[in-house]
């Protein structure tokens, strides 16, 4: 059976931005799921929270067939790796880009002007700006490197060179050596955006690392 793949976005933005990956993904022939947050895209009349980002992601981990590879993108990527710490064995494995920092003191900043240029450059996402608030005091206190210090699940680190929220890289390599950390040259923080194409072979790439291993239990075994 084909792996699947769940995608969660970042801040004020939405699925939509994973238009380049849904397409290579599903002429792949990787059942593909990209979802909405609360606060964002289709539910953009919600208020975010960390709990129902995480049921968010829960129920679309839920609708594939076997384990899938969950994929966060900044916002998307700490709400995933907090997903993964409560629930690893729902899932494959996960690629984490554009989050390889502590949400704290300076990064604070830097992570509101990263979601703004998001918003800008890509038109998405123009609802109120209460989903960064929203945001920052639901992600208050959250340490990525407990997660990624207790999960066992296969890790990939995607950023771009340009991206300010990589500050803390090497010290998630040390909290899961066995994570593999792909930089991409000339992008900045949204990734999958500005190099679609080298974003995509890492997908791919992690799906075929994790065809090679034996074959997964179906999701419901793991539930």
């Amino acid at each position: 059976m084909t792996r699947p793949i769940v995608l969660v976005h970042g801040t004020r933005t939405s699925s939509e931005i994973w238009s380049p990956q849904v397409r290579a993904l599903q002429r792949s022939g990787h059942p593909t799921v990209a979802i909405d947050l609360p606060g964002h895209g289709s539910r953009s009349d919600e208020r975010f929270t960390l709990d129902g980002a995480l049921a968010a992601i829960d129920d679309a981990v839920r609708s594939c067939a076997q384990q899938p590879l969950l994929v966060g993108l900044s916002l998307g990527g700490y709400t995933a790796l907090a997903y993964a710490g409560r629930h690893e064995e729902r899932i494959a494995g996960i690629v984490l880009a554009g989050c390889s920092t502590e949400i704290k003191g300076k990064p604070l900043s830097l992570y509101r002007r990263a979601a703004h240029h998001v918003t800008r450059w890509f038109g998405l996402g123009k609802g109120s700006w209460h989903v960064v608030t929203d945001m920052l005091t639901a992600m208050a206190g959250y340490s990525p490197l407990n997660d990624l210090r207790r999960v066992l699940l296969p890790v990939w680190l995607v950023n771009g060179a340009r991206d300010p929220l990589r500050l803390d890289e090497r010290r998630y390599l040390r909290a899961v050596p066995r994570a593999r950390l792909t930089v991409v040259p000339g992008a900045g923080h949204d990734v999958n955006s500005h190099a679609p194409a080298a974003f995509n072979r890492v997908l791919l790439d992690a799906l075929h690392e994790l065809a090679a291993r034996r074959p997964a239990p179906a999701l419901a075994a793991a539930a």
